[in-house]
């Protein structure tokens, strides 16, 4: 019964992916409509696109199992975060900017944004070779979870549905462009805000309603030493909470693929209500998803345990968890983790292709590309960067004593926002920041993610480093929390320090803000 109905849910999910891929086709015929949808993406789909980037199965199975098992109830301030400072102040302090400089500066990718208001062709490659590093072990990271979910209904190989996930997102990725993923991702979105409330209330009612379930939880002493823990409102160990917090949340505002989404959007008040979307959404599926995890230590009895670590395999405790559920339920739950999935695949492989073919391949050139020929480039690439991700993902599943890939990805998200947070962040406020400050920045973030890639493989005892630097490096989301809150510092102290652009050069950039517009009031007040 199970796997025939998600076997007709799927069918249809992937009937209409496809469909909105073959519809679309005709926004994807040059370049700023393939990589930006002509700058014209209404406030729904832009806020749907931003969300479903945002979280894909990774934040279901993995962190949510995670955080939800290490912090209780409290791993809910995620979440919240996500919400308030990963979605509704990243909107409202760079959604309107990055879409008035990048429009006047005509840049359509990060790279080329750091390119063009630095005036420097090396900064937008060296931005891109940075992409390109650390997005495709991220991209491969996509596929984690994916497998213990279909392994409730389906007793189909691992490798079968990481090729049909990567096929079915190619077809419409490559067909539609930015468009196509804006709608899927639209779609998606939905399927995720429905499928995350009947998750969290099926899981609630097979453990006897919220109360019940809290109780439980809070008669269990675990790790914590001390029963409540896993109910308290900073749970066990709040410091760790903030850092989780802090790279979940703030991480965004150097993502390429999540900042590109307010280079596309249409006008004005599409800001204001995308702002708005993007925060409930992000409050309904993120904090979901990890009020949902906080729940895991209900099910100790049935988690896998890592034997080596005696802790638990934290990409199964969600897919125990639902294991007892009815088959709707689980039906539901494959389509929206592959929705997740999907989603953020999309804009990951776009993003990818798009910057390598405008940043590194068009430059290159000895003559000049037409749009028509940059636009194939980009879908050759993006077949490219699905196929490097689905075989990553494959050879890591089949050789799990490979532990290079998994941390790569771990240390993907720290690098590429301490690399870009801080000098993206001020290159749009502020006419003082310099080249080499934002080299500097790169090399840092990029440097910090380096150095813990080393210590996590070789296995170093950090505890010998003395007490801050052992806390930094003791996890990948310690040292990315320093590598992006760094960067904040180190952007406007070096650049105090170093060449400023030339005078004219920022006035041509900045002029754009003083630009006047003529509005209703209703839209703007007096």
């Amino acid at each position: 019964m199970t796997e025939t109905l998600c076997s007709i849910m799927l069918v249809a999910f992937f009937a209409v992916m496809i469909f909105v891929g073959f519809y679309t086709r005709k926004h994807a015929t040059d370049v700023n409509g393939f990589v930006l949808g002509g700058r014209s993406v209404g406030p729904w789909l832009t806020a749907f696109a931003f969300g479903t980037s945002y979280f894909s199965a990774v934040i279901f199975v993995g962190y949510a199992g995670q955080f939800g098992w290490n912090f209780g109830l409290a791993s809910t301030w995620a979440g919240l975060g996500n919400a308030f400072i990963g979605s509704l102040l990243a909107w409202n302090v760079l959604g309107r900017r990055t879409r008035v400089m990048t429009q006047h500066i005509d840049a359509k990718t990060m790279p080329d944004f750091f390119g063009k208001r630095f005036n420097s062709t090396p900064l937008k490659v060296a931005a891109s070779v940075i992409v390109f590093i650390f997005l495709i072990p991220y991209t491969a990271s996509l596929y984690n979870g994916l497998s213990s979910l279909f392994g409730l209904v389906f007793d189909i190989p691992y490798w079968v549905v990481i090729v049909v996930m990567a096929v079915l997102t190619g077809i419409y990725v490559i067909f539609g462009g930015y468009m196509a993923t804006a709608i899927n991702d639209f779609i998606q979105g939905i399927i995720m805000l429905f499928g995350i409330c009947a998750v969290i209330g099926a899981v609630l009612i097979d453990n006897g309603g919220l109360i019940e379930a809290t109780k439980s939880l809070a008669s269990i002493t675990g790790d914590a030493g001390w029963k409540g823990a896993y109910t308290a409102f900073l749970g066990p160990d709040p410091l760790a909470l903030l850092f989780v917090v802090i790279l979940t949340s703030l991480g965004t505002w150097g993502l390429p693929q999540m900042v590109g989404k307010f280079y596309a959007i249409k006008s004005e008040k599409d800001i204001h209500k995308g702002t708005i979307i993007s925060t409930v959404f992000a409050i309904i599926v993120a904090g979901g998803c990890y009020f949902l995890g906080g729940f895991g230590r209900l099910y100790s009895d049935k988690v896998v345990m890592n034997e080596m670590t005696g802790k638990p395999l934290f990409d199964t405790i969600i897919p125990t968890m639902l294991s007892t559920l009815p088959a709707l339920v689980i039906a539901v739950v494959i389509v929206l983790v592959l929705s997740a999935s999907m989603s953020t695949l999309s804009s990951l492989v776009l993003t990818s292709s798009s910057t390598f073919t405008l940043d590194v391949i068009q430059p290159a050139s000895k003559k000049e590309m037409s749009d028509k020929k940059q636009v194939s480039i980009m879908r050759l690439f993006i077949v490219f960067f699905i196929l490097v991700s689905a075989v990553i993902a494959i050879f890591k599943d089949a050789h799990p004593e490979v532990t290079f890939i998994a941390q790569m990805m771990g240390v993907s998200w720290g690098a590429l926002a301490g690399a870009f947070l801080a000098p993206f962040l001020y290159g749009l406020y502020w006419k003082g920041v310099t080249k080499v400050a934002t080299v500097v920045c790169f090399v840092w973030g990029c440097g910090i993610a380096v150095i813990q890639l080393i210590v996590t493989l070789a296995g170093v005892d950090v505890t010998s480093w003395g007490t801050i630097l052992g806390y930094i490096f003791k996890s990948s989301i310690n040292s990315g929390v320093i590598a992006m809150v760094g960067g904040l510092i180190i952007v406007p102290v070096v650049s105090l320090f170093t060449k400023k652009q030339k005078e004219d050069e920022l006035e041509e950039l900045f002029d754009c803000y003083d630009e006047k517009t003529e509005v209703p009031v209703k839209e703007h007040l007096k």
